[in-house]
């Protein structure tokens, strides 16, 4: 027998069942939904059977190429329901095929239930390949070169892209025209389109922009205060940027903000490997006075500034017996203050800690007088990006300063509380 016979007994399966049916003495109108209920039955035990089978195969075999290759893509494959989609693709083919056997008693559904069908099928199709594509980009998030990349970005502008396709495809199919006529219906409305995807055209610019430039990276530390975010990016799309706060609370930015509006990305400080200090003791003003040789002597008990008290007293003493100073009176000549050497105590202090960058700027400076005192400003950079450590390093240092004050018999600044009986 042929190929043409088989194909010929194929196609009058339908022709047949009807006549049997006939033939047991059943009335012609009520063979026809018998014969319909019937081969739809098998035709459904037929489809699932199909799909079923094929899909464990798939699945066997890829979990064994994945074990002998070690490959991630075939792992992807697995998990983006590579296997189910291929073996959903053949079901639905067959199904196609069937549709003029089943519907034999009913041909004015065969050509409706045809154009379904493919429009189902094209559907599946598209999903196939986004299953291969987002295989293909898992397996890339794992390669630390695409680790801070917005691959989701690209991953929905190819499925914008195949939709489309896809829409196309299922308009000449359901119509009967070409293409073309698709598109020029589509550019007599193309302002309402663009009015409608505004949104994800700017931000797939964005996207891009950001991409290109490296604005931001996946894992970032930013902060944003006009959407109140604060932490680490976490996922990049086409439309948002997704930023999980140090409370673990999530904040939505759209993506084209983050080239249209001002934001803080903490990278540069992660990647120099320092973290900068930048905080000011205020000191009481009325309690900063010169000192008297007396008292100059107390302080060189305090080992860290010997030295300098003993090369800083002898310049001083010089000038002084240069300019004849009458040190009868303290504000003669040039003196060493309480304040100066506490400030030198603290640059002494903070250049030897060993919690601090020595290779980024350190220094004690002092800002100008303020009603809350003078500002004796620490800026630093900690040894360390990390928060805990960062925080811990930072008040290490002002408890010590804070404790050191009244040895210079200085006073830190603090809001005077008046009791209503005063």
């Amino acid at each position: 027998m042929s190929a043409t016979d088989y194909n010929f007994d194929f196609q009058t399966i339908g022709k047949k069942t009807h006549d049997l049916l006939i033939k047991w003495g059943v009335s012609d109108s009520i063979a026809d939904y018998i014969n319909l209920l019937g081969l739809s039955l098998v035709l459904a035990i037929a489809v699932y059977l199909l799909h079923y089978v094929l899909r464990r195969l798939l699945r066997i075999t890829l979990i064994r190429i994945t074990k002998r290759t070690k490959i991630d893509f075939f792992h992807h494959l697995l998990e983006n329901r590579f296997s189910h989609f291929v073996a959903l693709t053949t079901a639905v083919a067959l199904v196609k095929s069937s549709i003029p056997v089943v519907f034999y008693s009913f041909p004015s559904l065969i050509a409706p239930l045809n154009k379904l069908t493919e429009v189902y099928l094209v559907i599946i199709i598209i999903w196939l390949i986004i299953s291969l594509i987002r295989s293909g980009a898992d397996s890339l998030r794992k390669k630390s070169a695409f680790k801070s990349k917005p691959i989701e970005s690209y991953m929905q502008v190819i499925r914008i892209i195949l939709f489309f396709i896809g829409a196309v495809i299922i308009f000449s199919n359901l119509t009967g025209k070409s293409p073309l006529t698709f598109f020029t219906a589509m550019g007599a409305i193309s302002a309402v389109l663009l009015l409608m995807f505004k949104d994800t055209i700017m931000g797939f610019v964005a996207s891009i922009q950001v991409s290109t430039n490296d604005t931001v990276r996946i894992g970032d530390w930013i902060t944003m205060a006009k959407y109140g975010a604060d932490g680490d990016v976490v996922e990049i799309n086409l439309t948002t940027v997704k930023v999980q706060n140090f409370d673990k609370t999530i904040t939505t930015i759209p993506t084209y903000s983050l080239i249209s509006d001002s934001f803080q990305n903490w990278r540069g400080m992660t990647q120099s490997g320092g973290r900068r200090i930048k905080r000011a003791i205020f000191i009481r003003q009325s309690t900063i006075r010169f000192l008297t040789y007396e008292e100059i002597e107390q302080f060189r008990r305090i080992q860290s500034l010997t030295s300098y008290i003993d090369h800083r007293q002898k310049d001083i003493d010089k000038h002084n017996e240069r300019i004849g100073a009458d040190k009868s009176l303290l504000i003669n000549g040039r003196n060493l203050t309480n304040a100066g050497l506490y400030r030198k105590y603290i640059d002494n202090y903070i250049s030897n800690h060993t919690g601090l960058h020595k290779k980024m700027t350190m220094m004690v400076r002092q800002l100008a007088p303020t009603p809350s005192g003078l500002p004796l400003e620490i800026y630093a950079f900690t040894g360390t990006t990390k928060w805990v450590d960062y925080e811990y390093i930072m008040a290490d240092i002002f408890d010590h300063l804070l404790a050191s004050a009244s040895y210079f018999d200085l006073k830190v600044h603090e809001m005077d509380i008046i009791s209503p009986d005063q």
